[in-house]
């Protein structure tokens, strides 16, 4: 089977604002995260299920760099794999 990714919307304003917040003090490395989102993302339908268990039951979590993870669900019936947040690894969540 295969499976869509899906941003979730709260997981692009997330996205957004860790770049806004990174690049007022260091535009490359905004940059640099954003390439890393953009290398990883699109791969992960084709290997959901290897990355780590979330914090929150039913979630997965792909570390994007040391201190950043995509938090995300695997939904088999709607055939996606939904992206829900983007977080600093030290943010309590959810």
């Amino acid at each position: 089977m295969t499976l869509a990714l899906y941003w979730n919307p709260k997981a692009s304003e997330d996205r957004a604002a860790i770049m806004d917040h990174i690049g007022q003090d260091d535009p490359l490395a905004a940059l640099e995260l954003d390439e890393l989102l953009e290398e990883k993302a699109p791969a992960l339908p084709a290997r959901a299920e290897l990355y780590r268990r979330g914090r929150v039951a039913g979630t997965r979590e792909l570390v994007i760099a040391p201190n950043h993870v995509l938090v995300y669900r695997i939904r088999p019936t709607e055939h996606i794999v939904a992206i829900l947040r983007v977080s600093h690894a030290r943010r309590q969540w959810p």
